[in-house]
């Protein structure tokens, strides 16, 4: 940024430019951009106040308003303003959810910067995080819709296609967008191991290989943080530490009913592989998950029953002390207060300490090695902690010196501001979107493709005649291909389906996880089957999550799995004008019978799957 157009930006006697964020007209060391970041985190932390430091522990929700003016925003349900967040509370890691426009996204953000940086006595800017953005699925609890930006087929169809040079493209490509906006952390990958096929969080994951898992991870990391930190990358936390997917009838902890992990088949070990190689590739940040271990022994020593964030012995013992980790610790959401939104509410995550008050779940995350407190703004419990002593100030700086050295390694002390009139021009960009409809067609996965009068169904034919109720008919129109009115009237038709799932709406998020029962429901089947006695049908299911696809695959004459894809990518795939590559990244179960005699732990583990992991057909 021109020190010209920016006024407290200074310049020293030797030439460096500086921001004065002391407003005392010289260079603090701490402004330095010339010293390295350990030295600067020093010599801020001896000039922070005990707010100060309480208030780099916490990250909250935050929604820019959609005319990019700051103090416009919707009033959160149950939260402070986002003034008295930022300015009183002195919370300066805040997690964007709804983002208008690119342009007013960026303005927003400015704004944000320039009150957070005159409000904090040493001019502290803000990190914006931000849950996946760049797919189809939208849950407010775990990830958006693209939106402004390219839109790319879910995890899961990245590891279909198995391809590290595209993760990495895809990651560079996101960090592009997001920090074209100001977005400087990402609260992803999920590493965890898709081993409990009704699990709801799959989508976002690579899947049920460990190693394939692993190796989609290192590359993603290395899209977004560009090598290591720098005023170029977005910050990664990786998740859910030690691997959320073992879940007890593949409920979600993000519900009471769904808090016990197990591990039945003794697979904890298994779990932990893709976490040790990030660590060992220098990850900035961990996330533990929700889940209250069941059962678990470590060292021939009983776990407790807490959940992860509250486990001393899973995040000092295990995560700090066996495995390595010094980077930063940021709980699950809500572990300590009660969370509403729409009318509904969800109790807080305290699974196994729900007996404990605040205060002392407090204490209880910062004690087990934690570092900050995801979607919590309460530093006054922290600070009024150490004021009782019952907790340390030097333990507090332990925390603050990690959170501190991810800022001034992303360069947010030397220029937060984005420029608003490139925003933009730098999202959406043709190409990118192009990219992600494309990794969309290739990952589409082939499961079955019949011999129709002698010929197999796919690739499909310029000119057929398509009948299809959920596919547009201008993307069918611009395939080539001719809409059909009526099944009869048709060469073909092509049914896009959701994989089934329980629709529950007691809870706040509830009805955007989809979890329970894996099979088609009869009305699906019957649709299916009256169909294929007039025509061919090609099935095209969304996997968020494993299908019991078994009533559906006799009356098909092909199956092409997606993880994330419009129509146009779909009809690219089936035509082969875009080569479907899919791989499965999981096993799909003959029978839910099969899913519930499974063991969650265990990747792979129904009996007689009706498409083992791995399987894909080639056109």
């Amino acid at each position: 940024m021109s020190v010209d157009l920016a006024p407290e930006f200074l310049r020293a006697p030797d030439g460096t430019v500086f921001r004065d964020l002391n407003g005392n007209g010289i260079m603090d060391p701490y402004e330095n951009p010339a010293l390295p970041a350990s030295e600067r985190v020093e010599d801020l932390l001896g000039r922070l106040s005990l707010e100060e430091k309480a208030g780099l522990m916490f990250q909250t929700m935050v929604s820019a308003a959609e005319s990019g003016k700051l103090g416009d925003e919707t009033p959160r349900a149950g939260r402070a303003g986002l003034q008295e967040v930022v300015v009183d509370k002195l919370v300066n890691h805040l997690n964007f959810h709804f983002v208008p426009e690119p342009r007013l996204a960026a303005r927003w953000v400015n704004e944000l910067q320039r009150l957070a940086m005159n409000s904090s006595p040493h001019g502290i800017p803000v990190t914006l995080s931000t849950d996946p953005r760049h797919s189809f699925i939208e849950n407010w609890g775990a990830s958006f819709t693209a939106e402004y930006f390219s839109a790319w087929p879910e995890p899961l169809g990245l590891a279909a296609v198995r391809d590290e040079q595209l993760v990495r493209e895809f990651a560079a490509i996101a960090r592009a967008e997001y920090t074209a906006i100001g977005i400087r952390a990402a609260l992803h990958p999920t590493i965890d191991l898709a081993t409990e096929p009704r699990w709801a969080r799959q989508y976002s994951t690579f899947g049920q290989d460990a190693d394939l898992v692993a190796r989609l991870a290192l590359a993603y990391l290395e899209g977004f943080e560009d090598q290591q930190l720098s005023d170029r990358s977005v910050a990664c936390m990786a998740k859910h530490f030690p691997g959320g997917g073992p879940q007890q009838d593949g409920e979600d902890p993000h519900f009471p009913y769904g808090r016990e992990q197990v591990y039945p088949g003794g697979m904890f070990e298994h779990h932990l592989e893709p976490f040790r190689r990030v660590i060992a590739n220098g990850v900035t940040a961990i996330m533990p998950y929700y889940g209250m271990p069941v059962g678990l022994e470590l060292d021939g020593e009983p776990v407790e029953e807490v959940g992860f964030g509250f486990n001393r012995q899973i995040i000092t013992g295990l995560l700090r002390e066996k495995m390595g980790f010094d980077g930063v610790v940021c709980t699950d959401w809500s572990l300590v207060t009660e969370s509403r939104l729409h009318g509904k509410q969800l109790p807080p995550r305290a699974w196994g300490v729900e007996h404990l008050s605040e205060e002392e779940r407090v204490l209880k995350v910062i004690e087990a090695g934690c570092d900050q407190f995801g979607g919590e703004e309460c530093p006054e419990i922290v600070v009024d902690l150490v004021r009782a002593g019952r907790l340390t100030e030097e333990r507090i700086d332990v925390s603050v010196r990690r959170l501190l050295k991810v800022k001034f390694e992303l360069g947010l002390f030397d220029d937060p501001y984005v420029d608003e009139a490139q925003a933009e021009e730098r999202t959406g960009l043709p190409e990118y979107v192009e990219a992600g409809q494309r990794a969309q067609a290739r990952s589409v996965t082939v499961l079955k493709n019949a011999a129709c009068n002698g010929t197999p169904v796919l690739p499909l034919k310029a000119g057929l005649r398509i009948y299809s109720d959920e596919m547009t008919p201008e993307a069918l129109t611009e395939a080539g291909f001719a809409v059909a009115a009526d099944p009869a009237m048709a060469d073909v038709a092509i049914v896009r389906a959701a994989a089934p799932f329980e629709f529950r709406d007691y809870y706040m998020l509830e009805s955007s996880f989809h979890a329970g029962s894996l099979e088609f429901d009869n009305e699906t089947i019957d649709r299916v089957q009256r169909l294929a006695a007039a025509v061919p049908v090609i099935l095209v299911p969304h996997l968020d999550r494993p299908a019991v696809l078994t009533p559906l695959e006799p009356h098909c004459a092909a199956i092409a799995a997606v993880y994330g894809a419009s129509d146009t990518a779909v009809l690219q795939a089936l035509t082969g004008t875009v080569g479907p590559e899919g791989r499965l990244p999981f096993q799909l179960p003959r029978s839910e019978a099969a899913v519930a005699a499974s063991r969650p732990d265990v990747p792979g583990d129904t009996a007689d799957a009706l498409y083992e992991c791995g399987f894909g057909l080639e056109l």
